[in-house]
């Protein structure tokens, strides 16, 4: 290990240290550029650069003026895609291969370049937020104050397509548990002739109207939000078509049951739209397809899932009429070809693995390149499979974690490759895996460099003997005969995985400088996490915080068999899912628990919104018992150890009112416990000063109290 010495302010700073390379890369409508955005100062400031395969030359697309204000509602919108970047954050382009129309949205407003023209703002689209091309470039969709616009770029001419917008009824916006739970950040849907729109009316006028004050600032201010809570009203939703010319919407027939989740929405190559219906409880999934004319459906095909159907976004229809579909009806999550009726021709997959995602389907060829968990949960790999069957190839060969983009022509391929050892190396590969260049490697970004441990890959098995994925930092330098206290990490929850062999790992900041201080670190992916398999992930159904629990003093006892590791004293932090385990932990746990750090916890699963809990817990109203065993705040009087809390007042996901009911708990229980607010922060902190100022209180906190 190198001498330098992480700092604190080290520790609060992002971009991590090897993260500053290019992001969201992909290539152009002819597959002759790679485009990609990227900071000139290693900022979180992004602009956008082009990258000619032929020439190697690079430019810069876009140029001062990139890091403009923006909206509450695209603020809103960034929160809920955990996005710290500024500056040029998303672009598109469309319309012919040869000459393409490029969208920026920068500042607040929409910025278009055609063919080689400069980049100029589109006159009218001031506050315009989740702008769209459509597929032939020649016009932009948005939506402004809660109604869907289209403009036209050659005559600037604007048209409103939709009215009637009053507070809780959105046209054109997805709604809150769509954007944070499922994976849907789309209120409209361009056809692919350009010529008309689908889009979600959601109707959230039923939902009651939640404040949330503003208390840090000069002039106070009172944002409000219709949260669905779970067991209480959703949002309702209407699917509709309309001409991008204007006219009347025809609505189509979602079914008789209002209480549903609009999922995802696809228009076929044959101009058929198609929608994904989930149920209120997520046991099935059905997928329908629209006639345009009378707005009538047909089921496709249906998906049922125990103990629920997870989403994806693997559907592909084909110009043959066929499409692909994943399912974990295996209990493994795999690719399968249907035909256009729906009926089921073959599965493409198989196996105790799981697909992660669908990255191109070459339809002249009949290949589909996916990325998967094939050679293991820890790394992901580019594979490839015929459409008609057969064997699975494997693409990419280094060991770690593989990020891929293909080539509209399927001549290129771009990895995005990285390692515990190695920041995220970016380089352009002919489709067979031949080199062509390394478009960005950062060889002097190293462990050592930087001073850090590279955290060591382990598994266990559980007390019931399934096998378990942790990672450990070590002290540098472990002396003979010192036992050294031990710190988990945890987040534990569904729909995330920690141990990888990836760069993110190795750059846990906080993780690095609490082991250069004399702690070891622990961090374990329980039971419940993804990508293992159904019956790995649903194992905490209905009775959320105990298997994960049990799992996490597994891996305590596990590691505490070390000589080094003094078991006395154990501590554990982590925020969000990862803040309720650590309350969970200490309350449940509290003989082996004896310091927590709680950031943004869940205290009742009564307090959180629909889509995300009733997946997990069931129904309010079908496991009252579970809900309130599975509460933090039914469990204080276990409180043993410290307990610091972080909560942002400004938190719209896990709102404050978490930490505020376990206050009361706690002090009715006359517990101790200690409090750090910030005012005018979200679920993810982001303030530099704020990040700072954690860091030392939640390193003081052990040190004083482990």
């Amino acid at each position: 290990m190198a001498e330098n010495k992480l700092t604190l302010e080290q520790v609060a700073k992002y971009p991590r240290p090897g993260a500053s390379g290019p992001k969201r890369v992909s290539f152009s409508l002819d597959s002759q550029k790679i485009t990609y955005l990227a900071s000139e100062d290693g900022s979180l400031v992004l602009q956008l650069w082009a990258y000619d395969i032929q020439s190697g030359a690079r430019e810069k697309l876009t140029g001062v003026g990139a890091s403009g204000p923006i909206s509450r509602e695209e603020e809103l919108r960034r929160e809920r895609n955990r996005t710290r970047e500024v500056g040029v954050t998303s672009y598109q382009f469309a319309g012919e291969a040869s000459s393409p129309t490029l969208l920026v949205p920068i500042g607040g407003s929409l910025f278009v370049r055609q063919g080689e023209k400069a980049l100029s703002e589109v006159p009218g689209t001031q506050g315009a937020i989740d702008a769209r091309l459509s597929p032939d470039g020649t016009k932009i969709a948005f939506v402004r104050e809660d109604e869907l616009y289209v403009v036209d770029i050659a005559t600037g001419n604007l048209k409103k397509l939709t009215s009637g917008a009053s507070n809780g009824l959105t046209n054109g916006l997805a709604e809150y548990v769509a954007q944070e739970e499922m994976g849907r950040g789309e209120g409209y849907w361009w056809s692919g002739d350009s010529q008309w729109l689908a889009y979600v009316q959601a109707d959230s006028r039923q939902i009651p109207e939640y404040p949330i004050v503003h208390q840090g600032l000069d002039k106070p201010e009172i944002e409000v939000h219709r949260f669905p809570f779970t067991g209480q009203a959703n949002t309702t939703v209407k699917l509709g078509i309309i001409s991008s010319a204007g006219g009347d919407t025809t609505w189509l027939d979602l079914g008789r049951d209002e209480d549903i989740y609009l999922a995802r929405v696809n228009w076929r190559p044959d101009g058929v739209l198609t929608a994904q219906l989930q149920t209120r409880d997520q046991r099935q999934l059905k997928l329908l397809a629209f006639n345009s004319q009378t707005g009538k459906s047909t089921i496709l095909l249906e998906d049922e899932g125990d103990p629920w159907t997870n989403l994806s976004n693997d559907l592909r229809f084909l110009k043959s009429g066929e499409f692909l579909w994943s399912s974990e009806k295996s209990g493994f999550c795999h690719l399968y070809l249907h035909s256009q009726d729906g009926s089921e021709i073959r599965a493409l997959t198989s196996g105790e693995w799981v697909v992660t995602g669908v990255v191109a389907v070459d339809e002249e060829k009949r290949l589909v390149y996916l990325q998967a968990t094939r050679e293991g949960v820890t790394e992901r790999h580019l594979y490839k499979v015929s459409l008609d069957g057969g064997e699975i190839t494997r693409l990419t060969q280094e060991a770690g974690w593989h990020s891929v983009a293909i080539s509209p022509d399927f001549s290129y391929l771009i990895d995005t490759f990285t390692n515990l050892n190695q920041p995220p190396k970016v380089s352009l590969l002919k489709i067979d895996g031949t080199l062509v260049t390394n478009l960005y490697y950062d060889s002097e970004t190293t462990p050592a460099s930087l001073g850090l441990i590279v955290p060591e890959l382990i598994s266990f098995p559980s007390r019931d003997g399934v096998t378990l994925h942790a990672a450990i930092y070590n002290p540098p330098n472990l002396e003979a005969n010192k036992r050294y206290p031990l710190i988990v990490s945890v987040y534990g929850g569904p729909h995330v995985q920690r141990i990888m062999n990836h760069w993110e790992l190795t750059v846990d900041l906080r993780c690095q400088y609490l082991a250069q201080e004399g702690y070891v670190v622990l961090k374990v992916d329980n039971r419940g996490t993804y990508n293992r398999g159904l019956a790995f992930e649903g194992a905490l159904a209905g009775n959320m915080g105990s298997i994960e629990v049990q799992d996490q003093l597994d891996g305590v006892n596990f590691i505490a068999q070390r000589p080094y590791v003094d078991a006395a004293r154990v501590g554990i932090f982590g925020w969000s899912y990862g803040g309720y385990m650590t309350l969970m932990c200490l309350l449940r746990a509290p003989e082996v628990f004896k310091v927590g750090v709680s950031g943004a916890p869940v205290t009742h699963w009564d307090g959180y919104d629909t889509h995300y809990t009733e997946r997990y817990m069931g129904l309010l109203s079908a496991n009252p018992e579970g809900y309130q065993k599975t509460s933090p705040l039914t469990l204080v009087d276990n409180l043993r150890g410290k307990l610091l809390l972080v909560h942002g007042m400004v938190d719209e996901n896990v709102h404050f009112r978490h930490t505020a009911r376990l206050i009361v708990a706690l002090t009715n229980a006359q517990k101790p416990y200690d409090l750090m607010i910030y005012p005018e922060e979200r679920h993810m902190p982001r303030n530099a000063k704020g990040l700072e100022y954690m860091e030392r209180r939640i390193t003081a906190y052990f040190k004083e109290n482990l």
